[in-house]
């Protein structure tokens, strides 16, 4: 049951204006602020390429040719109060086109699904396990919405942005999908 309260309140991952200046010092070269923005957001931008792509490997792949283009393109950033937004939006976009390279869609490792939740402060190593566990139970889509969410603390809307989903679409998938948990969990802790 504590695995469905800190899916339903996820941590922030880290605010526009802490990776606003980072993003700005990427613009003017600074390879530091590249360093740190990679800190505060790896975990954020694997776990999106990784609920893409389905393989360790590529996934990594992406998040170093995410901050790549990140250092590329800083310059045309335009500040609107989302660049966590911004930067998984490169990632999305880098996975699809990986994607279409690649025609191979093989299961998920569960040392990956762990991965993805390996830097999430909020959940113990109980609650990962059993996150991966339930999020055998969801379709593609609902546990992705619900990674996206409780690990890297998007919002429903950015979410919806992200997946190409309506607001309304992203909202009952993640509810339904943490109604499927809430069952699920139930069923396990009853005697």
């Amino acid at each position: 049951m504590v695995l469905i309260l800190s899916l339903a309140q996820p941590q922030p991952l880290c605010c526009a204006e802490q990776l606003e200046p980072l993003l700005a010092g990427l613009a003017a070269g600074d390879r530091d602020s590249l360093a740190e923005l990679y800190r505060r957001t790896r975990a954020a931008v694997y776990g999106l390429a990784l609920s893409y792509l389905k393989n360790s490997q590529d996934a990594e792949d992406v998040t170093q040719d995410t901050f790549v283009r990140a250092w590329e393109k800083a310059a045309q950033y335009q500040r609107q109060g989302k660049p966590l937004q911004w930067l998984l939006a490169i990632a999305r976009n880098l996975s699809l086109m990986k994607l279409r390279q690649k025609t191979r869609t093989a299961d998920l490792p569960e040392e990956d699904w762990l991965a993805i939740a390996a830097d999430a402060p909020a959940l113990t190593p109980e609650e990962k396990h059993l996150l991966h566990t339930a999020l055998t139970q969801l379709s593609e889509e609902e546990s992705r919405i619900v990674l996206l969410h409780a690990v890297t603390g998007l919002k429903h809307r950015e979410i919806a942005a992200l997946l190409g989903l309506p607001l309304p679409t992203a909202l009952s998938k993640y509810h339904r999908a943490l109604k499927k948990l809430k069952k699920l969990l139930e069923g396990e802790m009853a005697p």
